[in-house]
């Protein structure tokens, strides 16, 4: 473990917005995505004694409120909008946590804050896929009840141009892992990824990948690039092309036509988008798919968020 944890920033996902989050990594072990912005960064471990501490010092606060000392000020912040229901497991990859260790901390946050009705946290296939189902049942037990994992693409060549580091056909296996052991799934990906040549192969593949996880939730996102990353200067030096704002949103729209779902909610919510669109898949397929011609056929990019409002 390392002795000198730092608190991570907040990042996470949109639906987590009412979430207390509770550190237990920061970074992330697969930090060679070219590009993120954990690209380059040490995965540090926290203790389990320090996280534990956290979480006493969190119910005192809930139960009694007592502000104990030694905390930093973020968590009492955090405390006072908390509405006591959900836990996101900071930082990028909370699931690497070693696997008898994270089950004490989940135990220990049911035992102190058993009101807790959902304990979430990112994972990458490589965390998923070294846990056995038997083992995810038991996290499961312990209200691990949605894991979010990035697929970004599901062409190889596009993941490799990224260092992802992983296939396509792993992130896939990891997703039917987490739905064979009853967690919930929530998968990443990204538009734009394959650039303005690549766009038709890596909205196919995407959309097969998908279909073949079958999630309860997808997120999409627009590449967006962030400076000191190794795509960043690849766009700089034109060695990769962005695709235009209405071009993503023709990637959106082909994606959700050539995708197959039991039952999945489809969100383009992410402030990165150009434009966004939700809703029940299969259920809101055909509104979803008129919403995004309409905005096409228009060819009106006052109808797409400006560049100055999108973010990460």
């Amino acid at each position: 473990m390392t002795a000198t944890f730092q608190r991570p920033d907040i990042i996470r996902p949109p639906s987590e917005w009412r979430s207390y989050y509770l550190p237990l990594t920061a970074g992330c072990s697969n930090n060679t995505c070219t590009f993120c912005n954990f690209y380059g960064l040490k995965l540090q471990v926290r203790d389990k004694t320090e996280v534990k501490a956290e979480v006493d010092a969190l119910a005192s606060f809930i139960n009694s409120g007592i502000i104990t000392g030694g905390q930093p000020r973020i968590v009492y912040a955090l405390a006072q909008e908390w509405d006591g229901q959900q836990i996101f497991l900071q930082d990028g990859d909370a699931l690497v946590y070693p696997f008898d260790d994270l089950k004490e901390i989940l135990a220990y946050i049911n035992e102190k804050l058993p009101h807790v009705e959902r304990i979430a946290a990112y994972g990458t296939a490589h965390d998923v896929l070294r846990l056995s189902v038997s083992q995810l049942e038991e996290l499961r037990k312990l209200k691990l009840g949605i894991l979010y994992i990035g697929l970004e693409s599901g062409d190889d060549e596009a993941l490799k141009r990224i260092d992802k580091r992983m296939t396509a056909a792993e992130i896939i296996k990891a997703a039917k892992r987490i739905k064979e052991a009853g967690i919930l799934s929530s998968v990443t990906i990204i538009l734009g990824l394959g650039g303005p040549e690549g766009s038709r192969r890596h909205v196919a593949a995407t959309a097969k990948a998908l279909t073949e996880m079958d999630p309860d939730y997808v997120g999409a996102l627009t590449l967006s690039v962030i400076p000191g990353t190794p795509l960043y200067n690849d766009v700089k030096e034109g060695k990769f092309k962005l695709i235009t704002p209405m071009e993503s949103v023709k990637e959106l729209l082909a994606i959700i036509r050539q995708t197959s779902f039991t039952k999945c909610f489809f969100s383009s919510m992410h402030a990165s988008n150009y434009f966004s669109v939700r809703g029940t898949l299969p259920q809101d397929k055909d509104r979803m798919i008129k919403e995004l011609e309409k905005v096409i056929a228009s060819n009106d990019p006052a109808l797409l968020r400006p560049e100055y409002l999108r973010g990460l």
